[in-house]
């Protein structure tokens, strides 16, 4: 009778392993990112519904759609805010036995950032500029590192932003505006006329590219593809702006410092591994001891065989690999332009350009817009992705 437990325990050692592969998200491609988008959100797994939130909204504010980038940003931030919570998914993230690709996603920092970023443009443009404000002072929270303080957000834009707004609202903004300047590594912004009436967000470039590494492809890693566009003017009949890039996403995708995911991942693989190299040792002596002619001894190797196979279970069902699911159609560089311009109808014209400075000719953008005579300033968004010529 023991020689039939042994054969089914060296059996189950080898079953535990094999799984059947998750099932693909219910998506298509008519390429449109928005009606793939739509689709996707709303027939695929609940756990990338955040994920196609963050694809679909941004599509919908580069098509001028900005009531519908606001319907899915809305949930995003909504799910984003219960992430230190005590809830199901909150706990579940911890968990060393659930895949991380099969978690609800939420995303990287950086992604959080910017769900709060174009929020905040959204706000802006409807003529709330506090609420901008928090959605700008929401996403620097989302930049710094709970486990390490040290490693605090360093967006240009959002201390400069918050600076803009507080200014503009009649507050102190001094402290922010040096913060902003201190984070500042190529450009600084210039100090805009809190008086100006129009407001240009410009981003440009490809962003950040996740992938997995490591014996079990526990290590998350980014990569960030050559930038054609490396700045842009932003030109309003005789007066231009320079849209450099103030902040980059790539490099806030790969140094940010001390990110609790990667230490969390790392020992899940550790676990992995030892309980897996635990189990070989474990089947292998038990079986040794089982074929004995001993009583005790094969009882003893029985249970050796037993501790093995669970621990080969413990290690199959430890799941170390990274999540490489992606927002990814961000952008890479994120700038912003004010004018002081005369009230009403006017053409703005948005020129991207290459590492020479020359302007790429397929990639220029015009925004027709009527500039106020008084109240909330006129706020524009244009990106190399988006649709032309558009009215905002």
């Amino acid at each position: 009778m023991w020689k039939r437990w042994a054969i089914w325990a060296v059996l189950a050692a080898g079953w535990v392993g094999c799984a059947s592969p998750p099932k693909a998200p219910a998506w298509r491609s008519t390429g449109d990112p928005l009606a793939d988008g739509e689709h996707a959100f709303r027939y695929g797994p609940a756990r990338d519904r955040v994920l196609w939130a963050y694809r679909t909204g941004l599509a919908a504010l580069r098509q001028g759609k900005f009531d519908l980038a606001k319907q899915y940003f809305d949930p995003a931030i909504a799910r984003i805010s219960t992430i230190y919570g005590p809830d199901k998914d909150a706990r579940k993230a911890r968990s060393y036995f659930h895949e991380e690709a099969k978690k609800t996603f939420i995303g990287e920092p950086y992604e959080r950032v910017m769900a709060y970023f174009y929020r905040g443009i959204l706000y802006w443009r409807d003529g709330e500029p506090d609420n901008a404000r928090a959605c700008f002072r929401s996403a620097a929270v989302m930049d710094v590192d709970p486990d390490n303080q040290e490693a605090g957000a360093d967006y240009v834009l959002l201390d400069y932003l918050d600076a803009y707004i507080t200014e503009r609202l009649g507050g102190d903004a001094s402290e922010l505006y040096q913060r902003a300047d201190s984070l500042a590594r190529a450009w600084k912004p210039p100090r805009f006329s809190p008086q100006a009436n129009v407001l240009v967000f410009v981003d440009y470039g490809p962003g950040p590219i996740k992938y997995a590494t490591g014996q079990y492809a526990e290590q998350l890693r980014f990569r960030c593809e050559p930038a054609r566009v490396r700045s842009a003017l932003v030109k309003v009949a005789s007066v231009t702006g320079k849209a450099v890039p103030y902040d980059d996403l790539c490099y806030q995708a790969t140094t940010r410092g001390g990110r609790v995911m990667d230490y969390v991942l790392a020992n899940k693989a550790v676990f992995k591994q030892s309980t897996d190299a635990a189990g070989d040792v474990a089947i292998v002596g038990g079986a040794i001891l089982a074929t004995t002619q001993r009583d005790q001894a094969q009882l003893a190797g029985l249970a050796m065989l037993g501790a093995g196979v669970i621990s080969k279970i413990l290690s199959a069902s430890t799941k170390p690999a990274a999540d490489t699911r992606a927002w990814d159609n961000l952008p890479q560089y994120l700038s912003f332009v004010a004018f002081e311009l005369p009230p009403g109808p006017h053409t703005l014209t948005v020129e991207f350009l290459d590492s020479a400075q020359q302007p790429i000719g397929e990639l220029t953008k015009t925004v027709q817009f009527e500039a106020p005579a008084s109240g909330p300033a006129k706020v524009l968004y244009v990106s190399d992705k988006s649709v032309t010529p558009q009215t905002q």
